[in-house]
């Protein structure tokens, strides 16, 4: 199982900020399979507020549920006993990083 870490504007969807852009239809429809393959999902973003709730409403309107918001997995959170403002994930994805192969 690995933890990917998933920016929205500009990864998931084009960067229209504060508006939604076209999906990347590529990108999501792998990350459901790497969910159904059992990998965990965390939408990692600036966004906050309403536009954070429209992000996540596009996302589940595309078929990408997350298992955590901003935040990190229940499972790391006890693992670790603490909460840490760093997001863990053994993949980030965003479009300010270069994409490696994984």
């Amino acid at each position: 199982m690995k933890v990917i870490a998933v920016d929205f504007d500009g990864t998931l969807a084009k960067n229209r900020y504060p508006n939604i852009g076209e999906p990347n239809i590529k990108l999501i429809n792998h990350l459901i399979k790497r969910k159904v393959y059992g990998d965990k999902l965390i939408l990692w973003t600036c966004r906050i507020d309403k536009e954070l709730d429209d992000a996540v409403e596009w996302c589940k309107e595309h078929g990408l549920e997350f298992d955590a918001v901003n935040d990190n997995l229940p499972e790391i959170i006890e693992a670790w006993d603490s909460n840490p403002r760093k997001i863990f994930a053994d993949i980030y994805l965003d479009d300010r990083n270069n994409f490696v192969n994984w």
